[in-house]
């Protein structure tokens, strides 16, 4: 069997693990548990570089597994693409030139990828593991947080867009569940390798149009050609989310939402709540004009407006924390 904690296989009769030395569940636990086939799956492909630990979640396009890399012993999370996405010629050959873009952007508010790889129909992609979750963890439920967080964390996610759209890279699917948090409570984007792959800026075949609707741009909704404008527009609907616990436009279905997103004005934060600063929520409503020629037009441009309100509603912690991702950008060539 498998050792729960460090992933080595030790033989059934094996009281404790030959590797760390824990003890190992009894010969009735073990018979009752019952082994997912997607870890053994992905723990034969991988082989010893590898401890594959357990399944931690499954999204729309990928199963996500927590693990170990072998040499270094450092947490990691390994995301495999969904077996029907990796038989399709064209989202493999695509999926892999973005992975290869994506790694190319190092910057500190950025997840990097570690490793990629194509075994058969298995495709999967390492990225270090963040253990303080996502935003999505910390504003779902209808809940909220402060104005001062709320500039912080879009601030470090503008710094880290702006980066990306100058090396041409766009996201196309910013949400809070692709905002996650390291250890010093830095924000992080992730999933560029993956989103870039997937949420195409055209129309697909079928019709339909790729991405997550309540967070999709106007252009995005309409199938447009895309640039970084629409994630600082995505990046506008997690703001208003994270103030208010819910976000500007919702509906039935994808047409709906989508629908709102091209026609309909957002309330404003502060009138949804008068708690809400003006000045605070002013940004988020430029980042939701419906033309892109209307919003900021670079992620720096927004971070310094939030560095500014920041700046001006006297939050030390917060106000540091955002003016060094906007230094970092800076002296990374801006």
């Amino acid at each position: 069997m498998f050792c729960p904690d460090c992933g080595s296989w030790n033989r059934g009769s094996a009281g404790r693990c030959v590797r760390c030395g824990i003890p190992l569940p009894s010969v009735t636990q073990r018979e009752q548990a019952q082994p997912d086939p997607a870890v053994t799956q992905l723990r034969s492909v991988l082989g010893a570089r590898y401890r594959v630990m357990h399944r931690v979640g499954e999204g729309g396009m990928a199963n996500v597994f927590y693990g170990v890399q072998a040499s270094l012993d450092s947490p990691v999370v390994i995301k495999v693409l969904h077996s029907h996405l990796a038989r399709d010629a064209e989202m493999r050959e695509r999926f892999k030139r973005e992975a290869e873009s994506a790694a190319k952007l190092f910057h500190p508010h950025i997840c990097p990828i570690l490793d990629f790889g194509i075994v058969d129909d298995v495709i999967f992609i390492v990225m270090p593991y963040l253990a303080r979750g996502t935003l999505n963890d910390r504003i779902g439920g209808h809940r909220s947080l402060t104005s001062e967080a709320t500039a912080a964390i879009t601030a470090q996610v503008s710094a880290g867009l702006d980066y990306a759209h100058r090396r041409g890279l766009v996201h196309r699917d910013i949400k809070p569940d692709n905002i996650l948090f390291d250890e010093d409570e830095n924000a992080i984007i992730t999933d560029f390798g993956i989103a870039t792959a997937h949420f195409r800026s055209r129309v697909t075949g079928s019709g339909n149009v790729m991405g997550t609707p309540h967070y999709m741009s106007p252009e995005q909704a309409r199938g447009k050609l895309l640039d970084g404008r629409s994630d600082l527009y995505a990046l506008g609907v997690v703001m208003y989310e994270a103030l208010l616990g819910f976000p500007p436009f919702d509906g039935a279905d994808i047409y709906s939402i989508s629908y709102k997103h091209v026609t309909e004005m957002a309330v404003p934060p502060e009138e949804v709540d008068s708690r809400i600063p003006s000045a605070l929520s002013a940004i988020v409503m430029k980042c939701l004009e419906k033309k892109a020629s209307a919003r900021y037009q670079r992620g720096n441009d927004l971070a310094d407006a939030l560095i500014g309100f920041l700046g001006a509603s006297a939050a030390p912690g917060e106000f540091r924390k955002a003016k060094t991702a906007r230094t970092i950008t800076t002296h990374a060539g801006v």
